[in-house]
């Protein structure tokens, strides 16, 4: 294959390649979407069961202690699977980027085109989303969103599981003490398990981009 056909076919690959991240792409914003969503949907179901069981006691605490649990257990598998697509996200952002890189290169009018400031994260490091600050930032996304409601599910379920124990008696502060701590220790938690696993995520891309850099120039070319 001689020069002209060469490049021809490696920027077919490329605008494929590009076409195929940035589908990626929005595909992962669209099962966060879905599963947001389908997360919700079950919450304000639940909600309507138990207001009808309200009015009875013998039902009521029963099916309380049923579905509270297993709202908040699918609230946090909700989670999880939204850290893993909103990580997906960020590695198609990358490889988009690494691509428009390139584009640049190609004549002085792409160069202008395919500026960096034309560009959004990373290639642009002003992301609005981080305008607040980095730990403001995972509160608005989906996962934290989805999480403060879902820590407030377990708060409540902490209230009526401590308002039980006690009988009623006493100060009303208790269970709302109560709920209140298992609120924000839940949230705290969530801020450190989202940080490791973005904080992961940039360690291993640095540790493969600097073994990419160091690795001899025969491999690389072999590898090719």
């Amino acid at each position: 294959m001689d020069e002209k056909n060469a490049h021809s076919a490696f920027m077919s690959a490329l605008t494929t390649e590009h076409l195929v991240l940035q589908n990626a792409a929005t595909a992962t914003v669209s099962d966060a979407a879905a599963r947001s969503s389908l997360y919700v949907f079950a919450l304000s179901s639940s909600l309507v069961a138990i207001s009808f069981t309200s009015r009875s006691p013998s039902i009521f605490v029963p099916f309380v202690a049923i579905v509270l649990p297993g709202l908040f257990l699918c609230g946090l598998l909700t989670i999880v699977r939204l850290i893993d697509t909103a990580l997906e996200n960020l590695r198609y952002l990358e490889g988009i980027a690494r691509i428009r890189s390139y584009y640049r290169t190609l004549t002085p009018e792409a160069a202008k085109y395919f500026a960096v400031h034309h560009g959004r994260w990373p290639e642009r490091q002003d992301e609005p989303s981080l305008e607040h600050g980095p730990l403001f930032a995972l509160f608005t996304t989906s996962a934290g969103t989805v999480a403060i409601v879902n820590n407030m599910v377990a708060g409540v379920g902490a209230a009526l599981l401590t308002g039980k124990l006690t009988g009623g008696r006493g100060w009303i502060g208790f269970p709302l003490a109560a709920g209140a701590v298992v609120m924000v220790t839940l949230t705290l938690a969530f801020v450190l398990y989202e940080r490791w696993r973005f904080r992961a995520v940039n360690d291993t891309t640095a540790r493969d981009e600097h073994n990419e850099s160091h690795r001899p120039q025969s491999t690389q070319a072999n590898s090719r």
